[in-house]
């Protein structure tokens, strides 16, 4: 492997790990779909299959949900207790979505996650003008916003909040990303977690659930170590990098190119798997 590719694949690391710790995504969704273009464009990483490239994903989003968690928990943005909860359902349904991804060919899973991502930007785009709807809380708890001292009242209701876990927990598994695409909707819309702390509490969540698909991808022979442990030096730096900026501005411009960038790879997976 060139000194250029090593480059390349850390800087991957970075750029990806930077903006899935903003939004609160994980950084997978860019790390799978540019894992599979360098596949097909380099003979170096040939090997490099749909199963490789999502379980060297989640490896990676380990590192950086840890990074970006240690930040956030610093910054007092995060809900253990609630995290833990989605966890009890998002984590065994990743190991499920991870043996799935077994049964899928590359062209299949190329359009699955096209498709995928397509609806992600397009949550993304609504993010921020969904409101709180009113379903019944069995936990309601109160969040002190630090510097302004704004005050915010949420909570959740169990059933919902396993439900969707185990949603996001099973496309971990099997696209190897965090699941905070349906994490971070979920608190806002139904629980009225404020925006900073839903994606704080997701990327805490997504440390977990992706701690568990990684096994079972470690399990399945599906991570390619050299290509693991060049991203996640980068992985780690963006995380930080991402908790950093989300501290200190809306980021709207960058969510907006996320946006753009999630829905045109999206596409372009799309047609790929399909013709």
């Amino acid at each position: 492997m060139t000194v250029w590719l090593a480059l390349l694949l850390l800087l991957l690391g970075v750029v990806a790990s930077t903006i899935g710790s903003i939004v609160g995504l994980g950084g997978g969704v860019f790390i799978v779909p540019g894992l599979l273009f360098l596949s097909g464009l380099l003979p170096s990483l040939s090997g490099v299959t749909a199963q490789v490239a999502v379980g060297t994903s989640l490896l990676v989003v380990v590192f950086t949900a840890l990074s970006s968690t240690l930040s956030y928990m610093k910054q007092k943005r995060v809900d253990v207790k609630s995290g833990l909860l989605f966890f009890v359902a998002s984590g065994p349904a990743s190991i499920f979505g991870a043996w799935l991804n077994q049964h899928v060919t590359s062209e299949r899973f190329q359009a699955f996650f096209g498709l995928f991502l397509i609806l992600m930007a397009f949550l993304l785009s609504i993010r921020d003008r969904i409101r709180p709807r009113r379903v019944k809380w069995h936990v309601e708890r109160l969040y002190v916003e630090a510097g302004t001292g704004r005050e915010y009242r949420y909570g959740y209701n169990h059933w919902i909040a396993l439900a969707v876990s185990f949603v996001a927990g099973m496309m971990a598994g099997f696209f190897g990303i965090g699941g905070g695409a349906l994490m971070v909707p979920m608190m806002v819309i139904f629980f009225a977690f404020p925006p900073q702390l839903a994606t704080a509490t997701s990327m805490f969540t997504i440390l977990l659930t992706s701690s568990f698909g990684s096994l079972t991808h470690v399990f399945l022979g599906n991570i390619n170590w050299l290509v693991a442990l060049l991203l996640i030096p980068g992985a780690w730096v963006g995380g930080k990098l991402g908790s950093w900026i989300s501290s200190r501005m809306s980021g709207k411009a960058l969510i907006w190119f996320t946006r753009l960038a999630i829905a045109g790879v999206g596409l372009n997976l799309l047609i790929e798997g399909l013709w």
